[in-house]
C-alpha cells in the first residue's frame, strides 16, 4: 500500500513549538537587512583600545546583550503580540515613540532605522502582511525590533519570546562577526564569544516575552550610556575617515 508522504500544514500553535524557518531566517546573518554593515560600537571600542582579544569581546558582548539587546527584545516582543492582535496605527506611533525615548544615542536611532528599513524591505518580499504594511505607513524607516516583531506577530510565525530572542541574538552575533575583520580574531574564538552567552539570552527572551502585553510606555528601558558615547563617537569619527561599518 503507497503511504501518504504529504507533509500537513501545522496549525498555529505546532508552528511555533520550536524555531520555525522564518525565525530562523530572521536571525541568519545573511538577510539581507543591512546587518553586516554594523559592528554595534565594536569599531570604535577597538579603536580605542577597549576591547583587544576574545575575552574583552566577551564582556563588550555581554554587555551589549543586557543593554541594548535587552531593550530591542522587549521591544519587540510587544511588537510580535500587537501583530498578533492586529493593532492600529495609532499603536506604532506609540511605540515608535517610545523606542526613541530609550534611545538616547542619534547615532543608534539612525543604525536602528537603518536595518529596519532593509529587514521591511525583505519582509515585503518575503513574508507580506498587512500589519507590516500598517507599521509602514506610520514610519517608512521603522525601527529593526518592531519590524521582527510585526512580521513574526502577523501571521503567527513565531511567538514573542521568539521575536525577542531574535533581536538578542542580532544584537550580539553582528558584533562577534565584525569582530573577525577588525581584531583578525580566529572565527571560532569569536562564535564562542557568542554561544557563551546562550543562558544570558534565553533569559532576556524570557523577560520580554513577560512584558509583551504591556504597553509601549510601560516597557523597561535598559540603559547603556557607554554604548550610546561609542556609537556618536564612531558617527563623528565615520564622517572624517573611511570606516569599516556604518556604525
Amino acid at each position: 500500500m503507497e503511504q501518504d508522504s504529504t507533509v500537513p500544514e501545522p496549525d498555529g500553535a505546532a508552528a511555533t513549538s520550536g524555531a520555525s524557518l522564518s525565525v530562523l531566517a530572521l536571525a541568519d546573518a545573511r538577510l539581507p537587512g543591512g546587518g553586516h554593515a554594523h559592528s554595534g560600537g565594536l569599531e570604535e571600542a577597538v579603536h580605542r583600545g577597549v576591547v583587544a582579544d576574545a575575552g574583552q569581546l566577551r564582556e563588550f558582548l555581554r554587555g551589549r546583550l543586557h543593554g541594548a539587546g535587552g531593550q530591542a527584545a522587549a521591544f519587540a516582543a510587544a511588537a510580535a503580540r500587537a501583530a498578533e492582535r492586529g493593532a492600529g496605527a495609532e499603536y506604532w506611533r506609540r511605540w515608535d515613540v517610545e523606542f526613541d525615548a530609550r534611545t538616547p544615542s542619534p547615532a543608534q536611532r539612525t543604525s536602528s532605522r537603518a536595518q529596519g528599513r532593509g529587514t521591511a524591505r525583505a519582509g515585503r518580499a518575503a513574508w507580506p502582511c498587512a500589519e507590516l504594511e500598517e507599521l509602514l505607513s506610520v514610519t517608512t524607516s521603522p525601527h529593526h525590533p518592531a519590524v521582527v516583531g510585526a512580521l513574526l506577530g502577523a501571521r503567527s510565525l513565531g511567538t514573542p519570546k521568539d521575536a525577542a530572542a531574535v533581536v538578542a541574538y542580532l544584537a550580539v552575533s553582528g558584533p562577534s562577526a565584525a569582530a573577525v575583520r577588525l581584531l583578525g580574531l580566529d572565527p571560532f574564538a569569536a562564535n564562542a564569544a557568542v554561544v557563551a552567552l546562550e543562558r544570558d539570552t534565553e533569559l532576556i527572551a524570557r523577560r520580554a516575552a513577560s512584558t509583551a502585553d504591556s504597553r509601549p510606555e510601560d516597557l523597561p528601558s535598559t540603559g547603556a550610556p557607554a554604548l550610546d558615547l561609542l556609537a556618536q563617537a564612531h558617527q563623528r569619527h565615520h564622517e572624517e575617515e573611511v570606516r569599516l561599518f556604518a556604525s
